[in-house]
């Protein structure tokens, strides 16, 4: 049986998940076309793409009108670590509420398929656990995080009213903490950071008492659900969860680190941040029962092959001298 092939967009496509989709859409045999202003997104996630004849990058701000013509659009485009997106909060707005006018325009324009990576951060921090798509959130729209949360919150208010006005072919998923290979050194985000700390042997920074939670998701199994999700019926909008509900301390990932890398880092304690959520954990029941997906990938297996994969990108930096392997994979 023949599989026509689809012409995709992925705004953000050289971002630490917008690389993995990239690769997994070609693999199943898709043009793809990858936009990136690379705020964020780095040429060194798609340099291995870019030989592929059904791979284009282009390089271009979603916060400015794109003409193209495609079948489906994957709008990843935004700064997601705090980091990133407080460096210049106002441009973060932007990208999230300009962003998603200018892909819903190209989508309506084109009758495209669309689909919007949202975020947990919806949630703000909750008073209702673990997470339920139909709960509303608890978010300061005036706090620093602000510019990612609300930012997010209007896009998926722009995906459901395209969806009601124009019927548009909307697919939004929340995501929840995901980490693997190629996400950014310096994004500040608990895994890269304590990978980075325990490689070097430096002091794991853990803020607060390290007793707030959270639920890590291997990449992979990210976008197993993504792809589930796109292919599912046109009634199954979203929104959707797509994380795993097995939660961790902040504080016992940070030792699961120490013990994997062989690290002879210490953890030392600082203020929790102004609005980090003390608990975010999913309910997927709604991805299990519309997808038949959940997670796969355990915390140690994921942990080992990022852990392998900011060693290498340390040694080749010269930021750390090449040693023993002191991994099982």
């Amino acid at each position: 049986m023949s599989v026509t092939k689809k012409r995709i967009l992925v705004t953000g496509g050289a971002g630490f998940l917008g690389s993995h989709l990239c690769e997994r859409l070609l693999g199943e045999g898709n043009d793809v076309l990858c936009v990136d202003n690379y705020f964020t997104g780095r040429k060194d996630n798609i340099a291995h793409l870019l030989q592929n004849p059904n791979f284009e990058a282009m390089r271009h701000d979603v916060c400015f009108p794109l003409y193209v013509e495609v079948d489906e659009i994957y709008n990843l485009a935004c700064p997601a670590s705090p980091v990133h997106y407080q460096f210049d909060p106002v441009q973060t707005t932007k990208t999230s509420v300009l962003g998603a006018i200018n892909m819903l325009g190209l989508a309506k324009r084109v009758r495209a398929k669309i689909f919007q990576a949202s975020t947990s951060e919806v949630y703000g921090d909750p008073s209702v656990h673990p997470q339920r798509e139909e709960y509303r959130g608890n978010v300061n729209p005036i706090g620093p995080r602000a510019c990612y949360d609300e930012g997010k919150r209007v896009a998926e208010t722009l995906f459901f009213d395209y969806h009601r006005q124009h019927k548009l072919r909307i697919r939004v998923a929340r995501i929840f903490n995901t980490y693997g290979p190629r996400m950014h050194p310096n994004d500040g985000r608990v895994v890269s950071n304590f990978i980075v700390q325990a490689l070097k042997d430096e002091p794991i920074t853990v803020y607060g008492n390290g007793e707030q939670t959270r639920a890590f998701c291997y990449c992979d199994d990210l976008l197993e659900g993504w792809v589930r999700l796109m292919a599912a019926p046109d009634d199954v909008t979203g929104p959707i969860n797509i994380g795993n509900p097995v939660e961790t301390t902040v504080r016992e990932l940070a030792e699961k680190i120490i013990q994997l890398v062989g690290s002879r880092s210490k953890i030392v304690t600082r203020p929790l941040p102004i609005d980090d959520p003390t608990q975010r954990c999913p309910d997927i029941s709604r991805a299990r029962n519309l997808l038949d997906w959940e997670p796969r990938v355990p915390l140690e297996v994921g942990l080992e092959k990022t852990i392998a994969y900011f060693d290498r990108l340390l040694v080749e930096s010269g930021e750390k001298a090449a040693s023993v392997t002191r991994l099982r994979a």
